[in-house]
């Protein structure tokens, strides 16, 4: 597009993610003009959070969107949790009783085109890529109400003058720490470190796997079109330590919880770049908006990888906060409608933020559980959900099925052949 110094809409988004790409799409359906900002300029890039709840796939099907996607994720059917080299617990998804159980592995480049490209077909949406926040607009000196952002591109700094700035830049916002709302960042006890291999054939492409072995534990992801995502802990801040060992300390770890993948893993990481590591916190922001300005997503509520928890509740957000900005653009727009819309928007999405916050600590603080007893205990918990399927989807359902009610599957049970390699 030619670029103008500035631009008007009655929504201005920050961040052209999940969070804030559904936010636009959903609000340009409704007549609402929106600009989103979005600092890279390609959605070809690697991402971790690729993994879609099923709430978030029956969203997405709500949305028109799902059939755009298909054949480019991978739909999941169980999970596996082995600890100590035995099976603890394994999930059946197709159990639970809703339209669509099977959460899906899906790229975010996919889903973000999909999304530019269902927001396009709205004469309100526009989209301005290579674009960097850099301050924020407002009335009445610095501490008065947003009315907009400056932007950074490679054209020039631009302004785009809005009703509402959404924040929705992930969980380092730039928005948020110049809006000057308080939050506070809590560090967990470990990181992660990623990496993508082959695919092993002795694997179905249908299950999440989660391999522990005392202190250390991994995720094993099954990824579109022919890989698996590996995420192994590591103490927090222990990767320069890690490093000191040397690649093979790296291998050898993997080795413990996956030999299945130890030919892989050395074939294919000859370097630490790569890898990527992942700094693992979650962020509490007390307020998620302060007049013309309102968080959601990471920014508003940052959470850790356990059960792909970032893209559902950026998607829930999404869909959520569409109706309220809506409807307080329809009785005028003015600060204070628009305020008591970020404040509905967080009353309406806190407890729910705040249940999968809950679910993923606990799950962080059982898989750091050290020293036989520690073992014991862990797998014992484990095994009472194996053999008792009623609490095992009560607890996944909380992570799961917030959104969607029971009713019977509507979703088609999608079965890729295994890569056979020569």
């Amino acid at each position: 597009m030619t670029m103008t110094a500035e631009l008007t809409a009655q929504v201005c988004v920050v961040g052209g993610g999940p969070a804030g790409l559904t936010l636009a799409v959903e609000l340009a359906k409704r007549s609402v003009s929106v600009v989103v900002l979005e600092q890279s300029g390609h959605f070809n890039r690697s991402f971790r959070g690729e993994s879609v709840s099923p709430d978030s796939v029956w969203m997405l099907d709500r949305l028109g969107l799902l059939d755009r996607l298909e054949g480019t994720y991978v739909q999941m059917h169980h999970m596996e949790i082995v600890d100590g080299g035995s099976v603890v617990l394994r999930a059946d998804l197709s159990e639970f009783p809703y339209p669509h159980p099977y959460p899906v592995e899906l790229p975010q480049p996919a889903l973000l085109s999909a999304l530019a490209d269902a927001g396009r077909e709205h004469p309100g949406f526009t989209l301005v890529q290579s674009a960097t926040a850099v301050g924020l607009l407002r009335e009445q000196g610095e501490d008065g109400p947003v009315t907009g952002v400056r932007a950074r591109t490679p054209d020039g700094e631009i302004t785009v003058r809005a009703a509402v700035t959404v924040a929705a830049d992930g969980r380092f916002s730039k928005v948020r720490e110049l809006s000057g709302l308080s939050y506070e960042k809590l560090p967990l006890d470990r990181d992660v470190i990623w990496l993508r291999l082959p695919f092993p054939e002795q694997w179905d492409g249908h299950t999440y796997r989660i391999r522990i072995r005392g202190g250390e534990h991994g995720l094993f992801i099954p990824t579109h079109p022919d890989s698996v995502r590996v995420g192994l802990n590591i103490p927090k801040g222990g990767l320069k330590a890690l490093r000191a060992q040397g690649l093979g300390a790296l291998h050898e770890r993997l080795d413990r919880l996956a030999p299945e993948l130890s030919d892989a893993v050395r074939d294919t990481v000859r370097a630490w770049s790569d890898t990527s590591m992942l700094d693992i916190f979650t962020t509490l922001v007390p307020r998620w908006s302060t007049p013309g300005l309102i968080l959601m997503g990471d920014a508003a509520h940052t959470l850790t990888p356990i059960l792909g928890q970032g893209v559902n509740h950026a998607i829930i957000d999404a869909v959520t906060l569409a109706p309220l900005v809506e409807k307080a653009l329809a009785a005028g727009g003015g600060p204070e409608r628009l305020q008591r819309a970020g404040e509905a928007f967080h009353e309406a999405r806190e407890e729910s933020v705040r249940r999968s916050r809950a679910l993923q600590l606990r799950q962080e603080r059982l898989f750091a559980l050290e020293g036989r007893l520690g073992g014991v205990f862990r797998r014992s918990l484990y095994r009472v959900m194996d053999r008792n399927r009623s609490v095992q989807q009560r607890v996944l359902s909380r992570a799961y099925f917030q959104v969607q009610q029971p009713g019977p599957t509507v979703a088609r049970r999608m079965v890729k052949e295994p890569v056979r390699r020569a």
